[in-house]
């Protein structure tokens, strides 16, 4: 029988396999090092402990001893603070709260059209893929202005990003040439370790990392 997850020593994270906002916190914990125990969940049919210590049955799920967090954007931001080296928010609040309305920004407007290109019919697929798209070149500048995402150094928000910018061409989305330098926003980030070592083997399908 399975140990529960409270009486486990590590870390523990429930997680779906492909999963965008569970990349995102697997990529925040590849960017600490810090080891945990993934625990592989299909969302369609959670595993009873999962159901017991989440009351809305959903990943991303972390369990640090006693606590249980759920929310992508709530164990990230937990993992930041807890493992503070390398930090992954910006130390002034100003530059904190503006990374934090993009990552909010991201969660409501734009992990929404890949779970209707994944899951949804085919014209909510074709209709997520347009939108995707156009979120993705009316955000341009934003790639223009910064080594990385609204910061010149890697941040939470990247942690967020870098996932979607990872799956575009699984989703069936191609940019134009006048948008490589979203292409080139995700080549710096996927040549860090880091960042191979938070996919699972269903994600790292989807691409291919640099040499």
């Amino acid at each position: 029988m399975a140990a529960s997850p409270r009486t486990r020593n590590t870390l523990t994270l429930f997680s779906a396999r492909d999963c965008v906002v569970c990349h995102r916190v697997r990529l925040v914990l590849a960017a600490k090092g810090v080891n945990y125990e993934m625990v592989p969940v299909d969302p369609s049919s959670p595993p009873d402990e999962l159901i017991e210590l989440n009351p809305y049955h959903s990943v991303p799920t972390l369990v640090d001893r006693d606590l249980v967090l759920y929310a992508a954007s709530v164990v990230s931001e937990f993992l930041d603070e807890r493992y503070p080296h390398p930090p992954l928010m910006p130390i002034d609040p100003l530059s904190r709260a503006r990374l934090r309305l993009a990552m909010l920004r991201i969660e409501h407007e734009w992990v929404p059209q890949i779970q209707a290109i994944q899951h949804g019919a085919k014209n909510q697929a074709d209709a997520g893929r347009k939108h995707l798209k156009d979120l993705l070149l009316a955000s341009l500048p934003l790639f223009k202005a910064s080594r990385f995402f609204l910061n010149q150094e890697m941040s939470l928000a990247d942690c967020a990003m870098a996932p979607i910018v990872w799956r575009l061409p699984a989703l069936g989305i191609s940019l134009p040439k006048d948008a490589k330098v979203i292409e080139e926003y995700g080549q710096r980030i996927f040549r860090n370790p880091g960042f191979a070592r938070s996919l699972t083997a269903e994600e790292r399908a989807l691409g291919e990392l640099p040499a």
